[in-house]
C-alpha cells in the first residue's frame, strides 16, 4: 500500500506484471483490509461481490470437489489477485457464486475492491487486464503442469516435484537445511497431488530414508538435501 515497503510480489501474480502507475492506481481504488492468521475471506459457494488484492503474507486455497473430496488448489503471496474468475462471470439471473475457500496462513494485508469497480478498471486500463490475463497463464501453466506430473509420475516422485517446486518461494535456509515455511500436513501434499495418504507418507519415509528431508514438525517440512531433491526436476537421480 502506499507509504508502506511492502513485500516484492511473486512471480506470476498480477501486480508483478504490472507497472509502478498501475499498481498505485489498483490499489487506491480499493479498501485496505487486513486478517489474522487461520482466518476464512473467501468462502466456496458465497456470492461474490468483491475482489482481494493480496499486499502481504500468504493464504491458502481449498475447493471440495463435486464428490465430496478435498483439493488444495494452490498457495497465493503478494502480488496475487484472489476472487478474480468468480468476478468476471458473466452475471446471470442466479448469483454468481465462489468455487473455492480462501484461508489466511498468515496475518494478511490486502486491498478489497467491490466487483463492479475491478471490472471496471479492466474495462478502462488495458495494461491491468494485461497483467490479469498472464496472472491466468500463469495459474493455467501451474495447473497443467500438475495435471502432467498426475499422468506421468508415480507417487513418490510427485510427492518429491511438488516439495522442490514450493522451495523458490517458501523455504528458509537454516544450519539444517531448507524448511518449508508454510504449514503442510501429509495430508495437504496428498491433496495437492491426487494421492493417498498412505501413499504419500511412503513416499516422505522413502525421501527421509535417503537423508533428503524430515517429516511434518508442527507443520513445517526440513528439506535436509535440497539440491537433491531439485534434482527430481530434471532427471531423476538414479535408483528412483
Amino acid at each position: 500500500m502506499p507509504g508502506r515497503a511492502d513485500p516484492e510480489p511473486v512471480a506470476g501474480s498480477l501486480l508483478a506484471h504490472l507497472e509502478p502507475a498501475d499498481r498505485r492506481l489498483l490499489l487506491d481504488r480499493g479498501t485496505p483490509r487486513t486478517f489474522p492468521a487461520d482466518e476464512v475471506v473467501l468462502r466456496q459457494g458465497d456470492p461474490t461481490d468483491h475482489v482481494l488484492v493480496l499486499v502481504s503474507g500468504w493464504v491458502r486455497v481449498d475447493a471440495v470437489t463435486r464428490d465430496g473430496g478435498e483439493l488444495l488448489v494452490a498457495f497465493r503471496g503478494p502480488g496475487d489477485v484472489l476472487g478474480d474468475l468468480a468476478a468476471l462471470r458473466e452475471r446471470t439471473q442466479a448469483p454468481t457464486v465462489r468455487t473455492a475457500t480462501v484461508r489466511t496462513l498468515t496475518a494478511i494485508t490486502a486491498v478489497q475492491l467491490r466487483r463492479e469497480r475491478f471490472v471496471e478498471l479492466l474495462e478502462t486500463r488495458p495494461s491491468i487486464t494485461l497483467g490479469l490475463a498472464r496472472q491466468m497463464a500463469s495459474r493455467l501453466v501451474q495447473a497443467e503442469t500438475a495435471r502432467t506430473d498426475t499422468a506421468t509420475l508415480d507417487v513418490n516422485r510427485r510427492v518429491a516435484v511438488y516439495l522442490a517446486r514450493l522451495l523458490p518461494a517458501h523455504g528458509v535456509r537454516t544450519p539444517e537445511g531448507v524448511v518449508l515455511a508454510l504449514p503442510l500436513t501429509q495430508q495437504d501434499i496428498a491433496h495437492s497431488i491426487g494421492a493417498s495418504l498412505r501413499a504419500v507418507a511412503r513416499a516422505i519415509s522413502l525421501l527421509r530414508d535417503r537423508g533428503i528431508v524430515e517429516p511434518p514438525a508442527r507443520g513445517r517440512i526440513l528439506v535436509t538435501r535440497p539440491e537433491v531433491l531439485t534434482a527430481f526436476l530434471g532427471d531423476p537421480p538414479n535408483g528412483t
